[in-house]
């Protein structure tokens, strides 16, 4: 994580102090490299995975996808040795870089020249963020989270609430972007106003939530405007 932060503007009660981006699905197209891997593995484990599972594990947590899958398919491997080598296949799949979803590149541009505090918060592990960083361009974030960082990960509101505490953010000041309902779940039970853009399933509108078709619809403007007395 990055240690020097910059201070948050908190001129007015009603600006929006950060903005708290997933990624896997929501920055990157990678919700897809996921569920290869998970298929290729399990394939040569001798079992077949279901497509309707899919939008059980999108999103992570690994454990929480791992155990799923054992349970799923009732194959012979512990969550810990599963996690591990889905997690090396997908490095290695990703060692060529990431495509960025559409509307991404811009939109963390903007955010970047207006001096916007912003980190990434993701529940895939250190050694995979390290690697989309790559891609993304480690320049555009104030920090970065990753799920094997913390004791309790998304759906849980720990991440996001670890994010706004070292950027110095009131959560309710903080916008998040999520493309799962995971991540959505962790967001706002951590008191944050969300932006949902569906990758694998659909997210329903609610209280506190906004759902567009992409991130080509978000921009700094959208952003601050979800932030309210």
């Amino acid at each position: 994580m990055t240690s020097s932060l910059p201070a948050v503007d908190t001129r007015s009660a009603s600006a929006l102090q950060a903005v708290l981006l997933d990624m896997d699905g929501t920055l990157v197209d990678t919700e897809g490299f996921w569920w290869e891997v998970e298929t290729a593995v399990f394939a040569e484990l001798g079992h077949q995975l279901l497509e309707e599972w899919r939008e059980v594990v999108v999103g992570g947590p690994m454990a929480r996808s791992a155990a799923f899958l054992i349970k799923a398919t009732g194959a012979r491997i512990a969550v810990a040795e599963l996690s591990a080598l889905l997690n090396t296949r997908f490095a290695q799949m990703i060692g060529q870089g990431v495509p960025l979803m559409p509307g991404a590149r811009r939109l963390l541009a903007e955010l970047a020249a207006h001096g916007v505090p912003t980190a990434l918060v993701s529940a895939s592990h250190r050694e995979i963020i390290d690697r989309v960083l790559h891609s993304l361009g480690p320049q555009h974030f104030t920090l970065t989270v990753a799920g094997d960082e913390l004791a309790r990960t998304k759906p849980h509101p720990d991440p996001y609430l670890l994010a706004a505490a070292r950027l110095g953010a009131d959560p309710a000041r903080c916008a998040v972007v999520e493309d799962t309902m995971t991540g959505v779940t962790a967001a706002e039970a951590a008191g944050c106003r969300v932006v949902a853009v569906p990758s694998v399933a659909p997210i329903p509108a609610a209280a506190g939530r906004t759902v567009v078709g992409s991130l080509e619809e978000v921009d700094l403007s959208f952003l601050r405007g979800l932030i309210k007395l």
